[in-house]
């Protein structure tokens, strides 16, 4: 699209090209369970990891259908996509914990969150491990992530999350106008390719998000069994004390020689 920008005392006319945000609803068994506003693309792996983040889905075995739609709105005025999940078996009666009744938007992520001790008490804490990640190997993690945005090099709009493993390389990388989707559909691909949940034998992974930690950041990375969460602005109180609950790794303020550790610093090899 145009737009007019103003630069060196003159008023321009420009190019321009603008995020995609668009609603997603998400089904299980035909029933509405969520919606969101995401960037189109990769609708089944975004559902596929929420599903699993929420604790619907104990791992990837347990989908056995993702249809996509589009409908319209009952006026008649607005296209949805619909995502609807089948599962071999019926969620039990705690996921209902996690069931969403609010439609989430681009910047806070989903509403109505549980408690850190509704939490903790759904989850083991992870294990200590003897297998350290290098300060060095944390500080490439921006750039190689900035270098895989490339909608965020056309609109300068989108927020970005990436898994790596201990030695820097990318497993999984997506840009979203949320981050909390942009991680979802990360999960989701390391559901599909079986390396997660991490196991605890092996060498720990990293979750890099653009902007802050939020509770549900560390919270979805926690289901996932990821222990080491950076961000590349700060951390939120809430996510802060879920991370030192359960012996997570969070770092914030992620520079290319600086951090700061929250918790969990014993991962770190500084």
């Amino acid at each position: 699209m145009l737009r007019l920008r103003r630069d060196d005392n003159k008023l321009e006319e420009r190019d321009d090209v603008l995020s995609v945000e668009e609603p997603l609803e998400i089904r299980l068994s035909g029933r509405r369970f969520t919606a969101t506003m995401r960037t189109p693309g990769h609708d089944d792996i975004l559902a596929r990891g929420l599903l699993f983040t929420e604790g619907v889905a104990r791992d990837n075995d347990d989908y056995e259908e993702i249809a996509l739609s589009t409908r319209c709105r009952d006026d008649g005025t607005q296209l949805v996509n619909v995502v609807d999940v089948t599962l071999h078996e019926t969620p039990d009666a705690t996921s209902q914990l996690w069931e969403r009744t609010l439609i989430s938007n681009s910047s806070c992520g989903l509403c109505g969150k549980a408690s850190v001790e509704a939490m903790t008490s759904r989850v083991q804490p992870l294990t200590s491990t003897r297998e350290c990640v290098s300060s060095e190997i944390i500080f490439t993690l921006p750039n190689l992530m900035r270098a895989q945005q490339e909608l965020f090099s056309q609109t300068g709009g989108l927020h970005a999350a990436g898994i790596f493993d201990a030695n820097g390389n990318c497993r999984a990388l997506y840009e979203d106008i949320g981050r909390h989707n942009a991680t979802d559909k990360a999960i989701g691909l390391g559901l599909i390719e079986g390396w997660l949940p991490q196991r605890e034998a092996d060498a720990p992974l990293i979750l890099l998000v653009s902007g802050r930690s939020s509770f549900e950041i560390v919270q979805k990375a926690l289901v996932a069994r990821i222990p080491i969460v950076c961000s590349v602005s700060a951390a939120s109180n809430l996510a802060v004390e879920l991370a030192a609950a359960n012996n997570q790794t969070l770092i914030g303020f992620l520079r290319e020689k600086s951090f700061s550790i929250y918790c969990g610093e014993e991962r770190i090899e500084v």
